[in-house]
């Protein structure tokens, strides 16, 4: 059996002070509690806005298309789609060229709540980006979306 060698404490500091990793689950833990918290009045979560938002569109989404979006495996995008078709918000139908695949779109129910919730969503956007310097937050944006 070997014997592990432990890291000095300066190298935690280290990771902690330049870890990308770490740094983007703190800001996205602090941004989804923030949108977690403005949408709760709608039953909402920032990740089922998100979802619902994701299938505001003028077809039927493909179910691989909507877990490539959202950057979810289709098992979680599948777990995440079942509260919001319970809730009638949310149709998920066969795809009628290929019978394995499913055609995600939102309900009548869905699209109401969608529209509720997009002011909430913008009015909080607004806020957090209060702080940022012009043109700072298109550069994160550019960044965030150059690591995904």
């Amino acid at each position: 059996m070997s014997t592990a060698e432990s890291l000095p404490f300066e190298t935690t500091l280290m990771v902690r002070d330049c870890c990308l990793c770490l740094h983007m689950q703190r800001a996205a833990r602090s941004l989804a509690r923030i949108f977690d918290e403005v949408l709760r009045p709608l039953d909402l979560t920032n990740g089922q806005f998100s979802l619902l938002m994701s299938l505001n569109r003028p077809q039927p989404a493909a179910m691989k298309d909507v877990s490539s979006l959202l950057a979810m495996d289709r098992t979680t995008l599948t777990a995440a789609l079942k509260p919001l078709e319970r809730r009638g918000l949310v149709k998920i139908a066969q795809d009628l060229s290929d019978k394995r695949s499913r055609r995600l779109s939102l309900t009548p129910a869905g699209h109401r709540l969608l529209a509720k919730a997009f002011p909430i969503w913008q009015r909080t956007h607004e806020e957090i980006e209060k702080p940022f310097a012009p043109g700072d937050v298109d550069k994160l944006r550019a960044q965030l979306r150059a690591l995904s």
